[in-house]
């Protein structure tokens, strides 16, 4: 009967299996066979020896991070910048659609849109090009400042200013194609609840508590519970492409650390136990949030 089933099933919708192959393949080819290198994280990984070949010191590197005069600064940077990138950037397109959704001119909102999520398409490499020449000392910013007075300040050179710059630019190049998704999920809510609610005398703010906000709820807790479960999983590259040694004390974080040391210190061992260590406090931090959420408001990824 199931294999029956099975059977019609494949030859109704053969179509989208056949589309659906590479994408199998090439999570299979780049997500889950490497998962076989990460037992070099519990060996002392010599290249020439091989994977199999290197020696078995099993938790040694993990004690050796957790010992670490690094250990608390790195955890304490990547928890603080995503912490603040979820408290600051996650409301961000909510806001942004709720207001983008009260417009009255269909052309301006198409406009606005465009132009809010273009950065989203930029390469981080110019983004990170643009954040510099506007935090030089004698940058657009800082120009600013000077011509009401105050004193010219190298931003990417202050350990303090770091976390501001990467919280604000993160929001400025997401906020857009974030808020794709909530102006989907609100086009997809029932226009008679809303006019029951202007029969019922409610204004623009009533509707948006009682209507549009429940109405968007279930893909509010899919998004969350997504961004907690890379909370450790701090934006990399662009973090590579800002810091310099001067701002190691709020810029180092989980992933450049382990970039430092398995790519520039060729500790390859080392490396794979640290971030092996994030990933499994990533996914942890995911199934909490998930079941968190299936018992808040009956909305979760399984």
């Amino acid at each position: 009967m199931l294999k029956s089933r099975l059977g019609k099933d494949l030859l109704r919708n053969k179509w989208l299996y056949l589309m659906i192959i590479p994408v199998v393949i090439y999570y299979f080819l780049f997500h889950y066979v490497p998962l076989y290198g990460t037992i070099i994280a519990f060996k002392q990984f010599v290249p020439a020896k091989g994977i199999l070949g290197s020696d078995w010191v099993g938790f040694k590197h993990f004690e050796e991070f957790f010992s670490s005069i690094y250990f608390f600064r790195v955890i304490k940077n990547t928890v603080l910048l995503s912490f603040f990138n979820l408290l600051f950037g996650f409301p961000a397109p909510i806001i942004l659609a709720l207001l983008l959704n009260e417009l009255k001119s269909p052309l301006f909102r198409r406009i606005t849109q465009t132009i809010t999520y273009m950065p989203h398409f930029i390469t981080l490499v110019v983004v990170a090009g643009i954040i510099r020449y506007f935090t030089l000392s004698d940058g657009l910013i800082n120009d600013v400042i000077a011509f009401f007075g105050g004193a010219r300040i190298s931003f990417l050179q202050q350990p303090e200013s770091f976390r501001p710059i990467y919280i604000i630019s993160e929001i400025w190049q997401q906020i857009g194609w974030g808020t794709i998704i909530y102006l989907a999920a609100i086009t997809g809510i029932d226009q008679q609840q809303y006019e029951a609610a202007k029969i019922d005398g409610a204004t623009k703010l009533q509707q948006i508590r009682h209507v549009t906000l429940p109405g968007i709820l279930p893909t509010i807790m899919i998004m969350l519970i997504l961004a907690l479960g890379n909370i450790m999983n701090v934006g990399f590259e662009k973090i590579i492409l800002l810091y310099s040694a001067s701002i190691y004390e709020t810029a180092d974080v989980i992933s450049t650390y382990v970039y430092r040391k398995g790519i520039l210190e060729f500790s390859y061992s080392y490396s794979a136990a640290v971030g092996l260590f994030n990933s499994v406090i990533n996914f942890t931090i995911l199934l909490l949030a998930n079941s968190f959420s299936k018992r808040a408001s009956n909305n979760s990824l399984w």
